[in-house]
């Protein structure tokens, strides 16, 4: 990313010098047990405020950082050097809650700002991932009230939360292509009389970050539990979901720095048939295409974050940095794993964990299958087909 600003270099300072005081040291005890024990997360989270990282991405009018996107890109870059399960303790809450009006501002957004609340956002569900308009969380009204049924799943968070932004079917509507479920957020506390939140399954990548399983059954949400306007939920998690794409895309670059620095570092000392194994094509031209895709993904990323910044972000822009960025780390994880040979693999070194942490980034926020599309559609839609 562009550090050519005093600004965003001192920015960049700070997150470096935080990431090696206290995230860094925890990486292989984390991976090893797959917890980040309370106290240690509460300790990131407490510094992080200390330094002005906490919630560094909501406005300053709420009592946030005020950092726009191309700020923000600088530190999601940094965090995906790190283990998720780790950097998720400093708190980016969901722009989502920004929708909160009148009582919800004290009691979910606000608290958030703080760090005295966590949140979720829970939209997939174990028979409609991608296909939003399968899900069958369903709330209908009964007075003034809303019952909510049904359940959610691979819903991520660092700790069990306080409260989680529900998307279900609330009606249908009919549209040009026809019917389509109108969809609303719900927002429901955790210990609400028929919600049940646990702990799902444990992911073989970024060990330690939690995913959760949600079930809904008849729980009663009064109409302050509505999140923004009745059916207008997808338009609310448009843009958090296009920003958490190019956040991952960020991230990927983070990790894709690291590891190149390791494999470069590996093929300039270890010598075979006496020489630098980066001496020979077969490893050198991998240092090469790891060059030219980390700059070529940062180049991605940034024009992403640009466009965000002047408010135009199409869903194809996003997509095509989550695409993009996700798959050339698979390769440049692959590859390093490849030019360290048996020591790849390893559980004296990190690479084997930060090979397994970059095959969930092909899935999350959305697949790759997904993103083409995307991509697909933005390129045919206009000609009708």
């Amino acid at each position: 990313m562009n550090t050519s600003s005093h600004e965003t270099e001192l920015l960049l300072n700070t997150v470096r010098s935080f990431m090696e005081a206290e995230l860094y040291p925890h990486e292989d005890m984390v991976d090893r047990t797959g917890e980040v024990p309370e106290e240690l997360g509460r300790q990131i989270e407490a510094r992080a405020k200390e330094i002005g990282l906490f919630a560094a991405n909501l406005p300053e009018n709420v009592g946030g950082g005020g950092l726009n996107y191309s700020e923000m890109a600088v530190i999601e870059r940094e965090y995906g050097k790190t283990t998720h399960a780790l950097h998720s303790w400093i708190a980016r809450p969901t722009e989502l809650l920004l929708a909160c009006e009148g009582d919800q501002i004290e009691r979910y957004l606000t608290p958030c700002v703080t760090g005295e609340k966590r949140e979720l956002f829970a939209l997939t569900e174990p028979e409609a991932g991608s296909d939003v308009m399968g899900m069958k969380s369903r709330a209908v009204r009964d007075g003034d009230d809303w019952i909510l049924n049904g359940s959610k799943h691979f819903i991520s968070g660092p700790c069990m939360p306080d409260f989680a932004i529900v998307f279900a079917a609330t009606g249908m509507d009919e549209t040009k292509r026809g019917p389509r479920k109108r969809v609303t957020a719900f927002l429901v506390d955790i210990g609400m009389p028929g919600f049940d939140c646990r702990e799902g399954n444990k992911c073989v990548s970024y060990r330690g970050y939690k995913n959760f399983q949600l079930s809904f059954d008849n729980v009663r949400l009064e109409p302050g539990q509505v999140l923004g306007e009745e059916g207008r939920g997808l338009e609310l998690a448009g843009k958090w979901l296009g920003m958490g794409r190019i956040w991952v895309g960020a991230t990927c670059c983070g990790k894709v720095e690291r590891l190149m620095g390791m494999a470069t570092d590996w093929a300039a000392n270890r010598k075979q048939f006496g020489k630098p194994i980066g001496a020979f094509q077969a490893t050198g031209f991998r240092l090469a295409d790891m060059a030219i895709g980390l700059r070529a993904a940062d180049l991605l990323v940034g024009d992403a974050v640009r466009r965000a910044d002047e408010g135009h972000l199409e869903d194809a822009d996003a997509a095509m940095v989550k695409v993009f960025c996700s798959e050339m780390l698979n390769k440049v994880a692959d590859d390093t794993v490849q030019i360290y040979g048996g020591m790849g693999l390893m559980e004296e070194l990190p690479i084997h964990r930060l090979w397994r942490d970059s095959r969930l980034e092909r899935i999350w926020d959305g697949t790759s299958e997904i993103q083409r599309h995307i991509i697909t559609r933005s390129i045919l839609r206009p000609l009708g087909a």
